[in-house]
């Protein structure tokens, strides 16, 4: 039995080294988005920090693309947009110690389990190992430490008459890149994959990696994970 597990696990390891790599996001949006909408006109509404940022200009037009292909148009003179979208951003890091087993590629060789021969020749073998029957030995631990980036992205739309939120989401994204360029795409993405979606309701997406993410590409929701996210 501890044969074909251990076997089905390296088998597990081989298949996943050649799978996709993904970039998962909890996204949760709160709306109260009209039943009716036809005039969807809107303009961006830029803190004074973000009107001079190039990083900020990057990331806007990503959220203008999403936009467009929910059939948003952006006001060419603002005094006739009904929407306002802006736009929050931020990246942390923290340090992550666990610590792991370490394998003696030599234990084959030294120590293992008495190999028993016919019992008319009364004879004894030599020790060996069988790590298919018995699994890896460990020999040691060792502590490994890396660092995973908390990425967060929030969009809000409102209405320009009164200020009301019409649409508020939250993308949350943790992993080992932390370039916040390098995740943008796939957040923005996240973010409207469902609009406007189930308010306050949690779910997970997941985007493959590519080059650049476009609008065909494979993308998965699922309800929130309880535990902590990958």
């Amino acid at each position: 039995m501890r044969r074909w597990l251990w076997m089905a696990m390296m088998l597990s390891s081989l298949l996943l080294s050649g799978c996709a790599s993904f970039v998962r996001s909890d996204v949760v949006a709160f709306h109260d988005w009209p039943a009716e909408m036809p005039n969807k006109v809107y303009i961006f509404d830029r803190t004074p920090e973000q009107q001079n940022n190039l990083e900020y200009q990057s990331y806007e037009n990503l959220v203008r693309a999403e936009l467009t292909r929910l059939g948003f148009v952006e006001a060419q003179n603002p005094r006739s947009a009904i929407l306002k979208v802006s736009m929050r951003y931020s990246i942390d890091g923290r340090d992550v110690r666990v610590v792991e087993p370490v394998v003696d590629p030599y234990w084959p060789y030294g120590y293992g389990y008495p190999f028993y021969g016919p019992a008319w020749r009364g004879y004894y073998g030599p020790y060996y190992y069988d790590p298919f029957w018995y699994g890896p030995p460990v020999t040691q631990y060792r502590e490994v430490q890396y660092q995973v980036f908390s990425r967060q992205l929030n969009v809000l739309i409102t209405r320009v008459r009164d200020s009301k939120k019409l649409y508020d989401v939250t993308v949350d994204s943790d992993g080992g890149n932390g370039s916040l360029a390098f995740a943008m795409p796939y957040m923005v993405k996240s973010a409207f994959a469902d609009f406007p979606g189930r308010s306050g309701v949690p779910h997970r997406v997941k985007l493959e990696i590519t080059d650049k993410p476009a609008a065909n590409d494979k993308l998965q929701t699922e309800p929130a994970p309880t535990g902590s996210s990958n």
